[in-house]
């Protein structure tokens, strides 16, 4: 497999990313909210193989304090190839100079995270539309 690396949102297929989100599991991303939340951010990593979108992450940046990597993903059939972590290290990289660079995943990928350089934070907050969902998805504790 002869993974192809893109950096640029400008030829992405937005149903593509949606349903690679779908597949991941990630949960429903509207296309058009894609496109405006990757449009939003600073810097991209799509990883294609044979043309087919199989990868894809985000951060959003200020440039100086804070990058937030997120929407990070990695269709099940092409898991477990090193892709999340070239997605993930790409993505750290391009965040250097920061201050912090963050990130959340849902619980279980720690270890994952973990290899990668991050800590675990002491202190996080989250205010998610859907609090109920986050709850079930063990994002959020119940107070």
């Amino acid at each position: 497999m002869a993974v192809e690396w893109v950096y640029s949102p400008t030829r992405i297929d937005w149903v593509a990313l949606s349903e690679l989100y779908k597949l991941a599991p990630l949960g429903d991303k509207d296309p058009n909210d894609l496109k405006t939340a990757f449009g939003n951010s600073r810097y991209f990593c799509f990883a294609f193989d044979a043309g087919n979108l199989v990868g894809a992450g985000r951060a959003l940046a200020d440039g100086v304090d804070c990058s937030y990597i997120c929407d990070v993903a990695v269709l099940p059939s092409h898991q477990g190839m090193g892709i999340g972590k070239t997605i993930i290290s790409k993505l750290v990289e391009f965040s250097s100079g920061h201050r912090k660079i963050i990130l959340y995943t849902a619980p279980g990928n720690e270890s994952f995270y973990r290899r990668l350089g991050f800590k675990r934070m002491r202190a996080a907050m989250a205010i998610f539309a859907d609090a109920r969902q986050a709850l079930d998805w063990g994002l959020l504790y119940e107070d």
